[in-house]
């Protein structure tokens, strides 16, 4: 019996080819699709702002694709692992490697190895990658596909309060004083939360205190009269550090970036739960690729002849799906507060993990 973890380096490298060819194989087939569909359903939108053609498609492409790679990647693991341990079954490869003294364990440690190294390409594309195109969509989105304000760090679809007032915006771009908000609606209410006004503007900015609107429409309510406006100043309870904080978008975030934006929230009393999940789900989140060739293990061992080489393949790949279903389940008690943020976002890796390494050890052990 061996007591090296991994075979022979030959072997190593064979297996660690076949399961990339197929995940990247399945991975393209997969996005190709997926992003195809979602072309058909958002063209109608892009192309309905004029001026936009070919080029604005393309873009939408650009920033859509890396959210489907990032989404769909332990997805193609999973099923990458499923057609190689099936074929390798199938050509009795794993029969010849269990008769050379290798444990089943020893067969699964170069694909589990392969699954580690693309766990950590995934980490590095989600924060240098996936946030920024985030971003940048959803802006693009929030002024219907037309031309994205000329700022970094833009934000969309704010909902801020003061007291009873609200005032909404479509997009929010700058920081600190030089902050400008585009697309703004104004709601005053009375002290009986009953709407008295409402203005619309093209643009807002920081006025020291308020928020000064550029030729809003004021329309009233009593009266049902619609006038325009040169100017208007609005919530002056609202600062640029509460307009930072009304809105933290996790996936529009690094890690380190996050981090900061949860600190400031906690330091102003606000309730950080559902942001601490989202910042350990980007490190488990990844991770995940790497419990799937330990799910899918059980289609590897058995008999090919024996007719249950199906169902052994069903089965692996249910217990990587169930895996994604209970994911998200924990993140959202953890989002609703059922959950702490950790157990959320580690308790179905940990779960699952031992709950592939049972199998395994039982059937093939």
């Amino acid at each position: 019996m061996q007591l090296e973890f991994f075979p022979s380096r030959s072997l190593t490298f064979y297996l660690a080819r076949l399961f990339v060819t197929r995940i990247l194989a399945v991975l393209l087939m997969l996005v190709m699709v997926l992003q195809v569909l979602d072309l058909l359903g958002e063209s109608g939108d892009i192309l309905a702002y004029q001026g936009n053609g070919q080029m604005q498609l393309l873009y939408y492409v650009s920033l859509r694709a890396p959210q489907l790679v990032a989404r769909f990647l332990p997805y193609s693991v999973l099923l990458a692992t499923i057609i190689t341990l099936v074929t390798l079954n199938q050509n009795s490869e794993v029969i010849s490697m269990k008769a050379a003294g290798l444990s089943a364990h020893q067969v699964l440690a170069p694909l589990m190895l392969t699954a580690l190294v693309i766990s950590g390409l995934t980490f590095a594309f989600n924060e240098r990658v996936v946030t920024r195109s985030s971003a940048a969509l959803d802006a693009w989105q929030a002024v219907d596909y037309g031309p994205i304000p000329k700022a970094s760090g833009v934000r969309s679809n704010l909902y801020l309060s003061d007291g009873s007032d609200l005032l909404l915006a479509r997009t929010l771009a700058g920081s600190g004083n030089d902050m400008v908000l585009t697309g703004v609606t104004f709601y005053r209410r009375d002290a009986n939360d009953m709407l008295v006004e409402q203005l619309r503007s093209p643009r807002a900015t920081y006025a020291g205190p308020g928020w000064k609107l550029e030729k809003p429409v004021r329309f009233d309510v009593s009266s049902t009269r619609t006038t325009q406006l040169a100017t208007a100043t609005v919530a002056k309870g609202l600062t640029p550090a509460k307009v930072t904080l009304a809105k933290v978008d996790a996936d529009s975030e690094d890690i380190f970036t996050l981090a900061g934006s949860i600190e400031a929230m906690r330091a102003a009393g606000r309730r950080t739960s559902a942001l601490d999940a989202a910042w350990w789900h980007k490190i488990s989140g990844p991770l995940s690729s790497t419990l799937m060739p330990l799910l899918g293990a059980v289609a590897a061992f058995g008999l090919a002849r024996s007719g249950q080489l199906l169902i052994r393949a069903a089965l692996g790949m249910a217990l990587g799906f169930a895996y994604f279903v209970f994911d998200n389940a924990a993140l959202a008690m953890g989002n609703f507060g059922g959950y702490p943020p950790f157990v959320a976002a580690w308790a179905p890796f940990i779960l699952f993990a031992l709950i592939g390494e049972t199998v395994l050890i039982r059937t093939e052990e």
